[in-house]
């Protein structure tokens, strides 16, 4: 009895996972067991480890193990600039492009009234709070606010949210553009990136 309880709630454990259902979870489980015990180890090792190291930035709200994040002590990135993502994950695709060399502010997700969740849930006030903090010198850092919110229902309210908290402190807010992906054909992309790339176009 007690085997079976262990590993229903190791099946319950992976459904955490993101799109991860019953059946999914049951094939990881049992491939674990069967096959690879050593890996299951290992896993479950590495996730105690981060569960009990890894934080919040101080600075910009992302993960972190260190009370800063190296990206925010890194003193060859823009000060001036910063740039908020709904996750660590959004951040990280932006640093792969290598385009982008100022700072960030992670929200940890996204505005959505209908799940519950509103700004006191998410990132915004500390995100006012980074914005007004000043730098060495006493003058505020921050020059321009990027918004790099998903252009989604939600992240496009979360950024208008920002903008109105935003708009009398003197500072420039802009958004990422949205327009026709790289390598595309008109004819296949959808009418919205079509009417937003107009809109949009340089």
């Amino acid at each position: 009895m007690a085997h079976h309880h262990a590993l229903e709630s190791l099946v319950q454990a992976l459904r955490a996972l993101p799109g991860v259902g019953v059946k999914s979870a049951q094939r990881m489980a049992f491939h674990l067991l069967q096959h690879d015990r050593s890996a299951a180890q290992r896993l479950a090792m590495a996730l105690q480890h981060a569960v009990s190291t890894v934080a919040h930035c101080r600075c910009c709200n992302t993960f972190t193990e260190d009370e800063v994040c190296p990206t925010c002590l890194d003193p060859r990135r823009d000060r001036s600039q910063l740039c908020v993502v709904e996750t660590p994950a959004d951040q990280d695709a932006l640093e792969r492009t290598g385009a982008y060399k100022g700072l960030f502010f992670v929200l940890m997700g996204k505005l959505s009234p209908l799940d519950g969740v509103g700004p006191k849930d998410i990132g915004i006030k500390a995100l006012f709070d980074r914005v007004d903090a000043m730098g060495s010198d006493g003058q505020i850092e921050v020059r321009e606010v990027i918004l790099a919110t998903n252009f989604t229902a939600e992240g496009e309210t979360t950024a208008h949210v920002i903008t109105q908290g935003l708009k009398d402190r003197g500072i420039r807010i802009t958004r990422l553009a949205r327009g026709v992906p790289v390598g595309s054909e008109l004819e296949y992309v959808d009418l919205g990136t079509i009417a937003h790339a107009l809109v949009d176009r340089r």
